[in-house]
């Protein structure tokens, strides 16, 4: 679960850099373009370096370097050197300086190296127009170094940044994948904690039970008798609590459970802002904890959820998170088997999924009423 989850977040990210760098550079390469190019060969010349720019951007990849890249490169570096000792085409720089500084940054080693090569590339290649030109020395230098080198070092310089961005979301992003799913695995761990806890138990007295029987099978068939049924009696309990544990039935606190909600939620990286308008309904406590707890581990497992907001009121709580995609309703077992509980005991349980929120909310619509009449009665 936790892989799939990276590679949607990667492909979200993906998609996002992808489109904001083809709309921030095609219609510029465009404009320069038309503006540049003197005859229709220019014009094809320098379409050509713009063009394999946005193919290089457009195969741009969360993590590795398409193939398509060197040869992009090396179009937009004879499309520059073309520009500078041909048709001294002085914004010809463009495309190479793009494709350097989109995948520099991307290189497993010698990052920096290369953000220089690119640079003196760049530089080396706008200072062969002294070769060819009649222009001054200062005019050459400015148009066809200063300039050329200024926008590389500017637009490297930001491509680096975006990076490293990138690399810290992605850290991030793994990184609460990692901790959600430890709380998963605590809450497993304390299921299981649980399990030997009731388990555990009875079946050492069990034990101890059974040989004391043995012994007494002949002795005192009557005490023997005795010991069996105490055996039966303590074997039909336990079976009782496995099941109350398995179906989330168990006696709970609504307020350690809030806790353990908060710590669990807390601990993957989400927001929790609890509101408590109101003091709940003691018969009510222990239905509305399981619903929390729950709720809390299909946040856990099912969504991407940033913020938890959880709210008590005199009538029940309810459970907004975010980060939930625009898929259809997910199958959610725990929580069809409360609804039941809920409804028998005169409550509502809802679940809803929209504009990116899921909603669940339990409450108990007759607990305000009777506690107002009981306070009634006590005052008459």
């Amino acid at each position: 679960m936790t892989n799939e989850r990276i590679e949607t977040t990667r492909g979200r990210m993906r998609r996002l850099n992808v489109a904001t760098m083809v709309v921030a550079i095609a219609p510029v390469g465009a404009l320069l373009v038309v503006l540049d190019s003197r005859t229709w060969w220019e014009a094809i010349v320098l379409s050509m370096g713009v063009a394999a720019a946005l193919v290089a951007v457009a195969r741009w990849t969360p993590t590795g370097i398409s193939r398509v890249v060197l040869p992009c490169l090396l179009v937009t570096s004879a499309v520059w050197l073309a520009g500078v000792l041909v048709m001294n085409g002085d914004t010809a720089f463009y495309g190479v300086t793009i494709v350097g500084a989109v995948y520099a940054p991307k290189l497993p080693r010698y990052r920096g190296v290369s953000a220089v090569a690119l640079t003196a590339f760049v530089a080396s290649a706008g200072t062969a127009r002294l070769l060819v030109s009649q222009q001054s020395v200062p005019d050459v230098l400015f148009a066809n170094v200063l300039i050329p080198v200024g926008t590389t070092v500017v637009v490297t310089a930001g491509m680096f940044a975006g990076q490293w961005y990138y690399d810290v979301l992605e850290e991030l992003a793994e990184s609460r994948e990692r901790e959600a799913e430890l709380a998963v695995a605590r809450e497993r761990v304390r299921f299981a904690g649980d399990l030997h806890d009731i388990q555990g138990h009875t079946l050492h007295v069990v034990k101890l039970k059974i040989a004391l029987a043995q012994k007494l099978v002949r002795a005192d068939a009557d005490r023997a008798e005795g010991e069996l049924r105490e055996i039966s009696a303590l074997i039909t309990d336990t079976i009782t609590r496995t099941r109350e544990l398995v179906y989330a039935q168990r006696r709970l606190n609504l307020a350690a459970e809030l806790e353990n909600a908060k710590n669990l939620l807390e601990a993957a990286g989400i927001g929790v802002l609890v509101d408590r308008d109101a003091e709940l309904e003691e018969r009510d406590n222990e239905l509305l904890g399981q619903v929390l707890r729950e709720t809390t581990t299909n946040i856990l497992r099912h969504a991407q959820a940033k913020q938890v907001r959880i709210t008590l009121s005199d009538s029940g709580i309810t459970i907004v998170n975010d980060g939930v995609q625009d898929t259809s309703l997910p199958e959610l077992g725990g929580l069809a088997i409360l609804r039941k509980r809920v409804v028998d005991n005169g409550g509502e349980l809802r679940v809803e999924q929209q504009d990116g929120r899921f909603v669940t909310a339990a409450t108990f619509p007759n607990s305000h009423t009777d506690t107002a009449r009981g306070r009634g009665k006590e005052e008459q």
